[in-house]
């Protein structure tokens, strides 16, 4: 499941077509029938070390397995394939996405005009077909949010019959509520926005909170990319005696919990920020024992890493052994490399729902894949079973 993408070119050019598969990476799936979830249909062989720079496995032509070959034999049969079709914020994603469905992406013609605006044509019949657009609203938020929306209406006056927005990254997530007087709740803005646009489906990856999902007034799968870290962690085999799960604050309780639940029920320690005033230093303390464990912190994103690196200082003067850092989304603006890679960390485990550029490698980054997630995700939206079974 840790199959890992490389920098995809520039998408900063006027026009971009992303029809023509044979310029990608190719890449190596090996079937695995040990797998204890019917999630983990196949991994990919990793030969190397995957902590700094990412490297590719790559594809082997009929190595479905039978459960992939059925569904494909049943959609022929039918005429009902799902059709994929990528945006310009993580191709790569979607690539290996569409690799895992044995299908292959959409042809779709994205560009900008002189002055910015966004420019969208499907260079294919979607005519009665249920169509899955793949774009997460990561950096730059807006720019990507209008290419999903544009892309979603292209599909609607195309006469899809069925259209469901796949946001591995879903921007905006952060403004849920108001803590203030006169603020926007933004969530809820851009939920109606995609809605209006013509989405039948959303499906999201570890939303900010759960509130946003009621936000919505259309059916919303919520992706868990929990299994992912756990197999990863399980293959380190590090002793269940030696493992805490930490918090890096009061909010990210209920997420860190029901990740140490996964994991042989381990201990939880919770990270309590408190800041006295305006620009004036936090007050953190410490509830649980870390002393010589493995602490284990969890969260759905890294913006500027300051709470988790100062998380990770507070546990090395607690005497925590080692510190990793496992999250969702890596949004990654300034400082957080420096922070990230400054010695705190053992290791920063991290998903590709948002795309790493090759200049925020570091060595104790490990970058996994939901690539296999989300397609098994999409074929159970397909056929009409059951997404929640997944995570059980």
């Amino acid at each position: 499941m840790a199959s890992l993408p490389l920098p995809f070119p520039s998408t900063s050019s006027s026009s971009n077509s992303l029809s023509s598969p044979a310029s990608l990476p190719r890449r190596t799936f090996v079937p695995n029938r040990s797998l204890r979830s019917p999630l983990n249909v196949f991994k990919c062989e990793v030969t190397g070390p995957i902590n700094g720079k990412p490297i590719v496995p790559v594809l082997t032509e009929g190595t479905h397995p039978k459960l992939l070959q059925s569904r494909l034999t049943n959609a022929v049969r039918n005429d009902d394939r799902p059709k994929i079709f990528s945006g310009l914020s993580n191709p790569a994603l979607s690539q290996e996405i569409a690799w895992y469905m044995g299908l292959d992406l959409g042809k779709i013609n994205i560009k900008r005009f002189a002055d910015g605006e966004i420019y969208v044509k499907l260079q294919e019949s979607v005519r009665g077909c249920d169509v899955y657009l793949v774009q997460s609203t990561c950096p730059p938020a807006n720019e990507n949010l209008m290419e999903l929306l544009i892309m979603i209406d292209a599909c609607r006056r195309a006469s899809a019959k069925n259209i469901t927005a796949v946001i591995p990254y879903f921007g905006y997530a952060r403004a849920d509520r108001k803590t203030h007087g006169r603020e926007s709740i933004a969530a809820k803005l851009v939920a109606n926005i995609i809605t209006e646009a013509g989405a039948d489906r959303v499906l999201a990856c570890d939303i900010h909170s759960g509130q946003s999902m009621g936000y919505f007034d259309i059916p919303v799968d919520h992706v868990y990319c929990q299994p992912v870290v756990l197999d990863y962690l399980a293959s380190k085999k590090i002793c269940s005696n030696d493992l805490v799960v930490v918090s890096p604050d009061v909010g990210g309780v209920a997420r860190a919990r029901a990740f140490a639940k996964k994991l042989s029920d381990a201990p939880l320690a919770i990270v309590d920020k408190r800041r006295q005033g305006h620009n004036i230093a936090e007050v953190m303390n410490l509830i649980g024992d870390v002393k010589g464990k493995v602490a284990v912190m969890v969260d759905d994103m890294i913006d500027t890493a300051g709470t988790i690196a100062k998380g990770a200082a507070l546990l090395h003067e607690a005497g925590a052994r080692e510190v990793y850092a496992f999250c969702t989304h890596a949004v990654f603006s300034p400082p957080a490399i420096e922070r990230l890679s400054s010695g705190l960390f053992q290791e920063v485990i991290i998903t590709n729902t948002i795309p790493v550029t090759e200049k925020n490698y570091f060595p104790q980054l490990t970058v996994l894949s939901v690539a296999n997630l989300l397609g098994e995700t999409i074929w159970r939206v397909h056929d009409d079973c059951s997404v929640s079974s997944i995570f059980q």
